[in-house]
């Protein structure tokens, strides 16, 4: 047995340990009060969001290559409050062109233990259909996370409301990046262990964020002297192709996708003025898929779907895991049985908590744990 591979198997059972006694990190509660508005014990569970247009089935996708979850809703679900955290709000990381070509400072939110020193960082990408990015969403889980010895940026960015295309959504999160490198010391930072873990629109940027370090169409604004490679990506059911994104999705939603000329997708991706088919223009949609930039040297990903996710179709993140493993990148994928699409699900739909279940969280931070320290 090699020294390296003595030094991972010793650091998977190490971080093993670690998060089945949930210290990840951490010292169990030091003194001191945070200044944060802090989670409740439960992390917060969200509430269901509605409003959205959603499938009315889903058809079952390959689990051959992936990993399957069998949580309940009355699982044992992630606990916060142990460990105080300060919490640093509306942070400006990058001022850009808005709507009209209006100044618009995107923000951050940053929580990090309150005792410590530098912590790796991960850096919390909202979804929102590309209509809205609001960086104080999933505040339990990035909770949980920040109380395992992490320091924890929820931001936002660009979406079509702006004029924005997934070019500028790509770029801010690289400015995003690069700023709290660029201002590590201040705030408790270790700027060489980033991830990135998204959901939804969030983890599709994040995708294309993981596999583009340095290319130069994505690169914007300040602190370009920062590199804007991360350690790892964490995907919470994201699209890839977003010309298939309702590949799964019963024929009438399916059709309304694939003939839409002017839903946010064909904006996201062809501009504001775009009015052509997804299916009409397969070279941008190429160039708007992470799958396309992948190669060895990449962050290693972990990817999550719910079987029963109704908003973007599961096949999304399979076609992501089976070209990232083809073309040479670490990348494992769970499948959570039942699941829907995080807190967007349709009416009478029991699964949120899943998403908050030990079982499910557990992996995250056994893969946190591995790639950042």
């Amino acid at each position: 047995m090699t020294g390296r591979l003595r030094k991972i198997l010793a650091g998977g059972a190490l971080c093993a340990v670690l998060v089945a006694a949930g210290v990840l990190a951490s010292a169990a509660a030091a003194s001191g009060t945070a200044h944060a508005a802090t989670a409740t014990t439960n992390c917060d569970i969200p509430a269901p969001f509605s409003g959205f247009p959603l499938a009315t089935s889903t058809a079952p996708s390959d689990t051959s290559t992936s990993i399957v979850l069998h949580p309940k809703v009355t699982d044992p679900k992630i606990q916060c409050g142990v460990t105080p955290l300060t919490l640093r709000q509306d942070i400006v990381y990058a001022t850009v062109a808005g709507a009209g070509g209006q100044p618009r400072d995107l923000k951050l939110d940053l929580q990090t233990p309150t005792t410590g020193g530098r912590r790796p960082l991960v850096i919390y990408i909202p979804g929102g259909g590309f209509v809205y990015a609001d960086k104080t969403g999933a505040i339990g889980r990035r909770t949980y996370i920040a109380e395992q010895g992490y320091a924890v940026a929820s931001i936002e960015y660009r979406t079509i409301v702006d004029g924005a295309t997934y070019v500028d959504g790509v770029a801010d999160v690289k400015a995003a990046i690069r700023f709290l490198r660029a201002n590590a010391a201040a705030y408790g930072i270790d700027a060489g262990k980033t991830a990135l873990y998204g959901e939804s629109a969030g983890s599709y940027l994040a995708s294309i964020v993981g596999t583009t370090a340095g290319l130069p169409q994505f690169e914007q604004g300040a602190n370009l002297d920062q590199s804007d490679r991360v350690q790892a990506v964490v995907d919470w059911f994201g699209a890839s192709d977003l010309s298939k994104l309702a590949s799964d999705f019963d024929p009438a939603t399916r059709s309304s996708y694939e003939n839409s000329t002017d839903n946010p997708l064909v904006k996201y991706v062809e501009g504001p003025n775009g009015s052509q088919r997804l299916l009409d223009v397969p070279a941008a949609v190429a160039a708007a898929n992470p799958i396309t930039y992948a190669g060895p040297g990449d962050a290693p990903f972990e990817i999550f779907h719910g079987t029963n996710d109704r908003a973007i179709s599961p096949s999304q993140t399979l076609l992501l895991h089976n070209s990232l493993l083809a073309k040479g990148v670490s990348s494992t994928r769970y499948v959570v049985q039942d699941a829907g699409h995080g807190n967007l699900v349709p009416d009478g739909d029991t699964s949120i908590p899943m998403w908050n279940t030990n079982q499910v969280m557990n992996p995250v931070m056994r893969f946190l744990c591995l790639q950042l320290h």
